[in-house]
């Protein structure tokens, strides 16, 4: 199931026809406007739906799945996560990339060198954190700001990054007395 990206949560059944409410997991809830089949995941089994309706209510969306006409039906998909492939992902401006592709990329910086890959992005409303795990500093909080994160290359599979001074505690454990 690798490969595939969550993109929405089914919270519960909405009304007596087969609706759900999904809550989307994406930053682009337009993206479901044009969709004509979404994968289903409900633990480790993935199926295959056919959308017959989508509508916006609130900061929700409605969805009417074809074979799913009852209430029963659609409570027995909550759980569920909606997925598409990483090919089916919404384009997103130069520049901007999806957590998913940030993960397990190697990070190094112009002085330290190695200092771990990325196992997380928190994303904090001023800038992005990476969460960089792995490397002899420990846990580094990297905050993705213009003059700290440099280059990054997928093919290589790595991240430039020039810390700020302070980002980490060189001096624990190396001091001598």
């Amino acid at each position: 199931m690798s490969g595939l990206i969550s993109i929405g949560e089914i919270c519960s059944p909405f009304g007596k026809r087969g609706v759900v409410k999904v809550r989307p997991l994406t930053d682009f809830p337009e993206r479901f406007a044009g969709m004509n089949e979404v994968l289903v995941q409900i633990g480790d089994d993935l199926q295959l739906y056919e959308m017959k309706s989508m509508n916006e209510h609130g900061e929700w969306l409605l969805m009417k799945f074809n074979g799913v006409d009852t209430r029963e039906q659609a409570s027995a998909l909550t759980t569920g996560i909606l997925k598409v492939a990483e090919a089916d992902t919404f384009p997103l401006p130069e520049g901007c990339f999806y957590i998913f592709q940030l993960e397990g990329l190697r990070v190094y910086d112009g002085q330290r060198g190695f200092l771990g890959v990325i196992v997380n992005v928190l994303q904090t409303g001023a800038n992005d954190v990476y969460v960089v795990s792995g490397g002899s500093f420990g846990e580094v909080l990297i905050p993705v700001i213009k003059g700290v994160v440099g280059d990054i290359d997928f093919e290589e599979g790595t991240v430039r990054v020039n810390l700020l001074p302070g980002l980490l505690d060189e001096g624990e454990g190396s001091h001598a007395d």
